[in-house]
């Protein structure tokens, strides 16, 4: 009866726990939400009969759960640990805390989504002073013993107690000084015992209590504290660097040690099954003879190329080159690996879908596709829109005189140049305040993670290609130089040498990712053409893309370069911006100085032929496809000058009384000019200044048309916000219209449209739809006129409403489509009952970014409009959001 109702209360409890080992594991390669990545990698190995010590997995829900029951195991975890424990004893033919044959374990961390560095790993788990003892014993090599106690000490210590790891990190430093050696493995175990004497009263001193000797202490501590790293600021800013959900929660990987550091036939690497940077097909791998994997990652040694494992272990590199074709043909895409020889036997340890440059991400794709390993697809859907932007960093001009003083390796293509600066606090400090900087450092840590993010490239002194920086710089797409040991730097000082020359903070660098080499000084740099594998992916988009992709253009330069990147017209030409060029601005402000009409007329005949060729370029660049220029929107008083400074030098320029131009600007200053006198309100009151805009396209239009050239002009009231404001703006704009086409005697097709920046406009869409053939969304304002925000001032406080999660999104970077998204859905239904085939775009900052295409995508908007190297990035978020929309309804189908 007993039995019975134990074996009842087993099934009611949670399963927290799986079990992999011996060829067979409990979960799969297909769990990460519930596994974590590495620990669904880890199962897939086990379950494909590949060598990988046993272990098991807490699940990612008993981390959640651990957090909502104020950092208190789930009813049952902790006796599934023992359970699984006494599993992998059994498998692995050792005990934990054995006096005899002791156990020693790995205890990981692993999410869903890859974040390599972030969270907590504790090593060699399980030593105390009895079990090295027994270990010496087995193994026979009191060095290695002693080498993995102080290593277990550090990492405890660092990680579970929170004990700053320079400490442990000083008193290594000082060991290596005083016996004269370079490297850790110069020590003796006589030197490794003393340094653990030494650890240990760092410990004691920093805790207040003495090492831990109790293995299931030693266990549930490094759980807990796998746990509490997922919410460890590193991985909350990695978190909202990457969009990654903060409740996703980590899964605890516990996973029998085994050791590279046994001697000279034991080593650990870390490899790419392709090549990472560049996406060739080679296997791309580094390892460390005698050394613990942390040492390889961490960038604590320089790593030696993967060929040296072939020749100490030929046949563990053998196994090793024939398990990761099989991973790879497997997973059907390039994996990051991670691998341990113990005395000659080679372990597998990780598994996971590999981080790669923009570059290297098209290339795989393309060639899987060529491989048939993946449709076109799924190539598609493997590369992130964001990542795009890496293959548009500039590159280093190679006409430019350079001074070439250092080399190291090339981990993460592109150019930067910056100012000098020695910590990561300092890089995000000077990035705040406008500096480009670039952050040299020894290596990276994780913690260094906002410092890396704020750089415009990253310099280390160790590491090498699989290297902490060199992994995440590849993941940001910023230019990085690891491994540079030609470079001595003095963080305390503020400065490094290198051969004769000292750099200090502040100074400028300039750094060539694609070659590893540093440059003194500031070198030019151009931009990259795309070609090859970007040209046959963005075919393969546009196959399945649905959404159209304009481009917002103002000159004809902006145009050329949008046309090269795929645009499909312009959605936004915003003549303002014209104004301000050194040959007109004084006619415009003569016009906002005149006193009357005839004054501004005056003034405005002056700029009409200026606006004129503006225009005729730009309609000659887009070579018959539609162009959309909005009327003038901002407040007159942006073109005036704003000190009193200033206004003398302009009264003097002009030969206008100072007084006047005081008094002018002091009667166009408003309190809230961004919902002031500006967009439609302008036109309407200063009509001349409109009427001289339209008169400038079309003529424009005529004079091309003339001379075979097609040209689609598109004219766009903006901020309207009543219907009446439309309807006079568009009568206005057919007056001037067809005028102009009576004078030259031609027809050119042309459309009127607006803005839709308001609430109003939104709500009121139907009406508004009666005077326009056209809808574009200013998400912009439309963002700023729903929340009440000025977009200029938000910046001071939306980080912390982000931060706070009061807003999961800076509402100016990723579109609102709770608030301004229903907006915008009510402008689209109630404008399309009025005009079924009314077309409607989005012209605002969020027509580049990837969740905010898809949003348009869904809610049927005709196209959207972006900058100009936004272009290939909304291309392909276009092209998703078809896939994810038919992998939806295939999903729906498949559950009915």
């Amino acid at each position: 009866m007993a039995k019975k109702m134990v074996k009842k209360l087993k099934k009611r409890v949670k399963k927290y726990v799986y079990f992999f080992g011996n060829g067979k594991a409990q979960g799969t390669g297909k769990m990460k939400d519930l596994l974590g990545g590495k620990g669904a990698g880890l199962a897939e190995m086990t379950n494909l009969k590949i060598p990988v010590p046993a272990g098991f997995t807490i699940t990612t829900e008993a981390c959640n759960e651990y957090f909502k029951n104020n950092k208190k195991y789930p009813p049952g975890m902790w006796e599934q640990v023992l359970e699984n424990l006494k599993k992998v004893e059994k498998a692995m033919g050792m005990k934990f805390g054995d006096e005899e044959k002791p156990l020693l374990v790995s205890v990981r961390s692993g999410a869903k989504f890859s974040m390599p560095g972030m969270m907590d790993t504790v090593l060699n788990l399980g030593l105390n002073e009895t079990t090295i003892k027994a270990f010496i014993k087995k193994t026979g090599n009191e060095r290695f013993v002693y080498d993995a106690y102080r290593r277990f000490i550090t990492m405890f210590g660092s990680i579970v107690m929170g004990i700053n790891r320079q400490l442990f990190e000083k008193a290594l430093e000082h060991m290596k000084e005083k016996k004269g050696v370079q490297l850790d493995t110069d020590l003796t175990s006589d030197d490794l015992k003393e340094l653990v004497k030494e650890f240990k009263s760092i410990y004691k001193s920093e805790t207040g209590t003495d090492f831990p000797e109790n293995s299931f202490e030693q266990l549930r501590l490094a759980i807990n504290a796998v746990f509490g790293s997922w919410f460890g600021d590193r991985a909350i800013k990695y978190r909202r660097l990457h969009s990654i959900p903060d409740d996703l929660g980590t899964a605890c990987n516990v996973q029998s040690m085994v050791f590279g550091n046994m001697g000279e036939n034991s080593g650990t690497g870390v490899g790419f099954t392709r090549d990472p940077a560049t996406g060739e097909k080679r296997f791309f791998a580094e390892c460390l003879i005698n050394a613990q994997g942390e040492d390889v990652v961490a960038g604590i040694r320089t790593p030696l190329r993967i060929e040296e494992l072939a020749k100490r272990f030929p046949d563990a590199y053998q196994e090793l080159n024939r398990i990761y074709k099989k991973l790879e043909k497997h997973y059907k895409d390039m994996l990051d690996i991670e691998f341990t020889v113990q005395e000659g036997k080679l372990y597998m340890l990780q598994t996971r879908v590999g981080k790669r440059t923009a570059a290297a991400a098209l290339k795989i794709a393309i060639d899987m596709v060529k491989e048939k390993l993946i449709d076109k697809k799924t190539a598609i859907m493997r590369i992130d829109p964001e990542q795009l932007e890496q293959l548009l960093h500039p590159t280093i001009d190679p006409k430019s005189k350079s001074l070439v003083v250092a080399k190291g390796l090339p981990a993460s293509p592109g150019a930067a140049v910056g100012r000098v600066v020695f910590t990561a606090d300092d890089a995000e400090q000077w990035a705040a305040r406008g500096e480009k900087v670039i952050l040299v450092r020894p290596e990276t840590s994780p913690e260094d993670i906002g410092g890396m993010h704020a750089a415009q490239g990253i310099l280390t002194a160790r590491g090498g290609m699989t290297s902490h920086a060199a992994v995440v710089a590849r993941g940001m797409g910023k230019c990085c130089v690891a491994g540079c040991g030609a470079i001595n730097i003095n963080e305390e000082g503020k400065y490094f040498v290198v051969d004769t020359n000292i750099v200090k903070e502040g100074d400028y660098i300039t750094l060539n990712g694609t070659t590893g080499e540093v440059i003194l000084g500031k070198v030019d740099l151009i931009q990259p053409e795309l070609t090859g594998e970007f040209g046959i992916f963005m075919k393969w988009v546009d196959e399945y893309r649905k959404i159209g992709v304009w481009t917002n253009a103002d000159t004809q330069m902006d145009a050329r370069v949008a046309r090269e990147f795929g645009a499909e017209g312009i959605g936004l030409c915003r003549t303002e911006h014209m104004f301000f060029e050194p040959d007109r601005i004084k006619a415009v402000r003569e016009m906002i100085l005149a006193d009357d009409t005839i004054g501004r007329k005056k003034a405005l005949e002056k700029i009409l032929p200026m606006q004129k060729g503006d225009f005729i370029n730009i309609f000659t660049e887009m070579k018959g496809l539609p162009v959309t220029i909005r009327l003038l929107d901002p407040p007159l008083h942006e073109f005036l000058p704003q000190t009193d400074e200033e206004l003398k030098f302009l009264s003097e320029d002009m030969k206008v009384p100072f007084e006047k131009l005081k008094a002018r600007n002091n009667t166009l200053r408003e309190f809230n000019p961004m919902l002031g006198h500006r967009g439609c309100r302008l036109g309407i009151t200063y009509p001349e200044i409109y009427e001289m805009q339209v008169q400038a396209i079309m003529e424009a239009a005529c004079e091309l048309t003339k001379q075979k050239i097609k040209v689609i002009p598109e004219i766009m009231i903006p901020l309207v916000g009543h219907v009446n404001e439309l309807k006079m703006m568009r009568q206005m704009v057919i007056k001037v219209a067809d005028e102009v086409l009576k004078k030259y005697g031609i027809k050119v097709h042309y459309t009127i449209g607006t803005m839709i920046e308001v609430a109003r406009a939104a709500i009121t869409a139907d009406q508004i739809a009666t005077e326009a053939e056209f809808f574009s969304f200013g998400t912009n304002d439309l963002t700023q006129t729903t929340y009440g925000l000025s977009r200029d001032d938000a910046g001071r406080f939306l980080p912390y409403y982000v931060e706070k999660k009061i807003l999961e999104d800076d509402p100016f970077i990723t579109l609102d489509q709770d608030g301004v998204g229903m907006l915008m859905k009510i402008a689209v239904e109630k404008g399309r009952k009025i005009k079924k085939n009314l077309k409607i775009g989005i012209c605002g900052e969020h027509g580049g970014e990837p969740r905010s295409v898809e949003f348009c995508h869904r809610i049927g908007l005709n196209y959207v409009s972006c900058s100009p190297y936004r272009i290939p990035i909304a291309r392909l978020a276009g092209a998703q959001a078809v896939l994810k929309e038919k992998m939806k309804k295939d999903l729906s189908k498949s559950t009915v």
